[in-house]
């Protein structure tokens, strides 16, 4: 159990016991059955998974491109979009070709070692943004509130020491998910009480890390925005403080979009027991895909 709903295109799945020609070891897979209840609809739905797959590959990658190639560019919010861009990459392209495959040619197998490493990955990177949205926080207050000294205190060294920190201790973090969750799925909130084995620590670590890592990320973007808010009812004039907040809503768009279905997702999976299954899968699929197809629309007007 975590915080971060992901890739749930499953109902109950059903080990298979894969037996090579030699016969020697048994090789476990997983089953993906599609979105039940929901087959009459699933060309349209297919069809949407692939144009926010498309989005999300088209403007990450040109977000990036034009960002690397513009020196003009290279200041801390572009930076911090710079990193935004590669982990939004990785997070779709970690369950948006399984799922399509699953869909569109009934590719319903997936390995157990490859059904780990997507356990690992979505975590990870899905921490990673929620991580990086805290220091995007931490950029704007900076920007508005000591303006005169924005680029010496986020200088590219103390930008890149964030990265790492960030990169760092969410993998530390979360390197635990594919053994506790080798019992289970991909789709830890969702099937883990399907496991044989105790499941307690599972359910205690995931906890324990959806407060520590979304919980801490948003009372750290809460606390930097109260000061923002703050600083700019301070600043005389309303047009100025039109434009100071200006400076603020790309930010606050791609928190909603992050946080919001997240967190949503997250409550019908513990509170929602009589919240159809297809609408857990649904909304999954939308904390997956929404953030990175969304947000270089967000950021890419701008930029």
């Amino acid at each position: 159990m975590t915080l971060v709903s992901f890739f749930s295109f499953l109902s109950k799945p059903l080990i298979i016991p894969l037996i090579d020609s030699s016969w020697r070891l048994p090789q476990p897979s997983f089953f993906l059955i599609g979105i039940p209840g929901l087959e009459e609809s699933q060309h349209w739905i297919t069809l949407s998974l692939g144009i926010f797959y498309l989005l999300a590959l088209v403007g990450n990658v040109t977000i990036l491109f034009t960002i690397l190639m513009d020196p003009s560019l290279h200041q801390p919010m572009y930076l911090f979009l710079s990193m935004l861009a590669p982990i939004d990459l990785v997070l779709a392209s970690s369950t948006a070709p399984k799922a399509l495959a699953v869909l569109l040619v009934h590719a319903h197998e997936i390995a157990y070692t490859i059904c780990l490493i997507q356990i690992f990955f979505i975590h990870a990177f899905s921490s990673m943004e929620s991580g990086l949205l805290v220091a995007m926080a931490l950029d704007r207050y900076v920007a508005i509130c000591h303006p005169l000294h924005h680029s010496t205190i986020l200088h590219p060294g103390v930008i890149g020491r964030i990265r790492m920190a960030v990169l760092m201790q969410r993998l530390l973090l979360l390197i635990p998910f594919p053994i506790l969750l080798g019992h289970a799925y991909c789709e830890p909130m969702a099937v883990v009480k399907l496991a044989y084995s105790e499941i307690t620590v599972n359910q205690v670590y995931g906890l324990t890390v959806a407060l520590l890592v979304i919980g801490l990320d948003v009372l750290a973007i809460g606390v930097s925005y109260a000061h923002i808010l703050q600083a700019v009812l301070k600043v005389p004039g309303g047009e100025a403080q039109l434009k100071a907040f200006s400076t603020c809503r790309s930010h606050v768009c791609v928190i909603l979009v992050f946080y919001v279905p997240g967190i949503f997702s997250f409550l019908t999976h513990r509170f929602g027991h009589h919240v159809p299954h297809h609408v857990h899968v649904l909304l999954a699929t939308l904390y997956l895909l929404m953030p990175p197809a969304l947000n270089p629309l967000v950021y890419g007007v701008k930029t």
